[in-house]
């Protein structure tokens, strides 16, 4: 079959051997594999533990092909893939907590991926999509459960003010799901003037290119940062309510440094979390999407073949557009 591979020379499209399902395993033909800031890190040389690897930890396809053992899908079910591998006896994960587990792994990044014509997943990572979804359109689920996750980890409570940094993939879905949970307004930042008009087409509060054009004094009762960009990290936490909530969303580099105001974290009370990957949030993802909390048509910009795949993640590296898919059958 034919996969990208991302390797410490470069990123490239070859054959490679089809895969084989273990006996809890099936082989999924991929219909969509999104592309996200992880599969740039890869390319960087972070993240994954050994290269070369077949990146794509966004996909969803058709059953081809099952183990011996499952028994939960069969051959022709549309299916969504978690990417999530966790090892269920580390600590972490003994507590409940599998995206911090100490052996954690990742299709696509610790193991071959959806950047291809097959993928091989394990059976209890798949959520069977129902016959209204389009399996392309699937591959939204993961970004989204990650999104799901943030939001389990943030506990915005009705009515707060929401300020996004970041009007890509992300945020966007971020937003989404802010409207979803009640939030009074949200208001974005970005300096991508297209990026600005779908979070204004999605039905943003505010679009803007500094929160200085804002006029909110007291500051937003919730902050997610959607960048992993240090300029917009250190702005949105002196932009945080007293009280409120400062979310680190985006992926910075592993060595970058955020400077803040330790005395006003103390005074004003005001609490900073992280939210790492997807935890207990996939299935709830594929219900949200199946119920229409995302416009595929808005959020998917552009789809290309497999053979793009070099090119796709250049254009991704470069910010233009927003998900940007490859679609191994097209």
């Amino acid at each position: 079959m034919r996969a990208a591979v991302i390797s410490a020379e470069a990123v490239t499209v070859e054959t490679v051997p089809d895969p084989a399902p273990g006996p809890r395993e099936v082989v999924v033909a991929v219909a969509g594999c999104g592309i996200c800031g992880t599969d740039l890190h890869i390319a960087e040389g972070e993240f994954a533990p050994t290269l070369p690897v077949v990146p794509g930890h966004e996909f969803a396809g058709e059953v081809v092909a099952v183990g011996a053992d499952v028994t939960e899908v069969r051959v022709g079910d549309q299916v969504a893939v978690d990417p999530s591998l966790y090892c269920h006896e580390c600590h972490y994960c003994r507590r409940g907590r599998g995206n911090l587990c100490e052996r954690w792994g990742a299709i696509g990044v610790s193991t071959a991926g959806g950047a291809a014509e097959f993928a091989v997943a394990p059976v209890a990572n798949c959520v069977r999509l129902p016959d209204s979804v389009t399996p392309a359109d699937a591959a939204l689920i993961e970004p989204l459960s990650c999104a799901v996750r943030g939001f389990d980890v943030l506990q915005p409570r009705l009515g707060d003010h929401f300020l996004i940094y970041g009007a890509g993939t992300m945020g966007l879905m971020m937003m989404e799901l802010a409207k979803r949970a009640g939030a009074a307004s949200v208001d974005m930042v970005d300096l991508n003037p297209a990026r600005l008009e779908t979070a204004r087409e999605l039905g943003c509060s505010a679009t803007v290119t500094s929160a200085d054009e804002l006029d909110r004094p007291r500051g937003w009762e919730v902050v997610v940062d959607c960048t992993g960009v240090v300029a917009a990290i250190e702005d949105g936490l002196g932009r945080v309510a007293p009280g409120g909530t400062f979310q680190q969303f985006g992926v910075a580099n592993e060595d970058a440094k955020a400077s803040f105001s330790p005395y006003r974290i103390y005074n004003k009370e005001i609490r900073v979390v992280g939210s790492m990957a997807v935890l207990h949030s996939f299935e709830r993802a594929a219900e949200l999407f199946a119920d229409g909390a995302l416009r595929p048509d808005v959020m998917i910009s552009h789809r290309m073949g497999l053979e793009d795949y070099p090119a796709a993640l250049d254009q991704f590296r470069q910010g233009v557009g927003r998900k940007i898919q490859v679609m191994p059958h097209k």
